[in-house]
């Protein structure tokens, strides 16, 4: 097992893997500037399409623009306003309602004594940036890869060629990818030759037959590894 201090890049996905992401909140907030008292069974009807927009986007079947109008086309018509606005309002609001997991800072700063950061998540564009300045977090990270702007998702291995491109990293093996979500992390970073940490928070029971290199239940841990290293 390569030592952590042997990496040059660390990368992290984005949601509930650095930052919090509680959708539900953020749809309260923004639905609230509508008049809309947005409950629960509204967020599960908009799970409903939510998530299988997501897993067709994740699959390479639609694109981020269509995804994002499709989830908010039903409020947009009843509220009539663009499904645009919508989305923007979103994540306006997830940004504003952010923050960083407990750990995430001083991983960060630890991680940048022995190498550079990235980040490489499916999320969108304009929440990126504003969550990193959001949080102070912008001044930790090297390089953000958003699959909106690369045009695949992970976990294809294209994402993560474009980011060993922008990267400038050949050596795949010294190149850890850590991640919350087995298929779109693990599994892309298994796919692309690098090594891979699992950020297991709830106790799961791994679902792949490949294991990742590594396996943490915090963030913490993960630092307490390479401080170890």
């Amino acid at each position: 097992m390569t030592k952590l201090r042997n990496y040059d890049w660390l990368l992290f996905d984005a949601d509930e893997t650095l930052f919090s992401f509680d959708a539900f909140t953020g749809l309260k907030k923004m639905f609230r500037g509508y008049g809309v008292d947005f409950n629960e069974q509204h967020y599960d009807d908009y799970q409903g399409v939510n998530k299988s927009l997501w897993d067709a986007y994740q699959a390479g079947s639609i694109d981020a623009q269509t995804l994002q109008h499709k989830r908010f086309a039903p409020w947009a018509a009843e509220l009539e306003v663009s499904t645009q606005q919508l989305n923007s309002g979103f994540m306006t609001a997830m940004a504003e309602i952010c923050e960083p997991l407990s750990g995430a800072r001083s991983l960060l700063e630890r991680g940048r004594q022995h190498a550079r950061i990235g980040i490489i998540t499916n999320g969108f564009a304009e929440l990126q940036e504003a969550r990193l300045a959001q949080t102070g977090l912008r001044e930790l990270v090297d390089l953000v890869v958003v699959s909106e702007q690369v045009g695949v998702a992970k976990p294809d291995p294209a994402i993560f060629e474009h980011a060993l491109l922008q990267m400038q990293q050949a050596n795949r093996s010294r190149v850890l990818m850590t991640g919350d979500n087995p298929h779109s992390d693990v599994l892309g970073a298994q796919r692309s030759g690098l090594h891979s940490c699992w950020l297991n928070q709830h106790g799961a029971d791994y679902p792949l037959a490949i294991r990742p290199h590594y396996e943490v239940a915090s963030l913490s841990e993960l630092e307490a590894l390479l401080i170890r290293s």
